[in-house]
């Protein structure tokens, strides 16, 4: 039985728990469809932080397919690097890449933070070392 989409997912990085959820929506903007994917994650257990948003708005150059041709979760640079958000080693990459611009899971506040800085980084990164995600993600489609 497939899981259901908006269940939340379990991460474990670097010992500590996430549960993640991805999010799309559509708004108009200019008289024109916009869409955006919103990554977030809590760190677990509940209450030890406050939740990591990271948005990938669509906008010129950019792509955030609400599905057909390409798939859920699909957001990219046009001509560049990409990233499928239902993949578990791409939330960790993420995650990775914003704890290093200064995240810090123990925050209390909400934190949102564009998502297209982060996959620069992150390209930047699997371009350096490869296409791998150095350090394995953990996860589980049920909490």
């Amino acid at each position: 039985m497939p899981r259901h989409p908006k269940k939340p997912r379990l991460l474990i990085a670097d010992g500590r728990a996430y549960l993640w959820t991805l999010r799309h929506r559509h708004s108009v903007v200019d008289s024109g469809r916009s869409c955006r994917e919103t990554l977030t994650l809590y760190p677990q257990p509940a209450g030890v932080g406050g939740p990591l948003r990271i948005v990938f708005a669509g906008g010129p150059g950019r792509y955030v397919p609400g599905g057909a041709p390409l798939g859920s979760g699909d957001v990219g640079f046009v001509r560049g690097a990409s990233l499928n958000l239902h993949e578990p080693g791409a939330v960790r990459a993420l995650l990775d890449a914003a704890s290093a611009s200064g995240w810090q899971p123990e925050g209390r506040r909400v934190v949102e933070i564009d998502g297209w800085r982060l996959l620069e980084a992150v390209a930047a990164q699997a371009e350096a070392t490869g296409p791998t995600c150095p350090r394995p993600a953990t996860t589980t489609t049920d909490p």
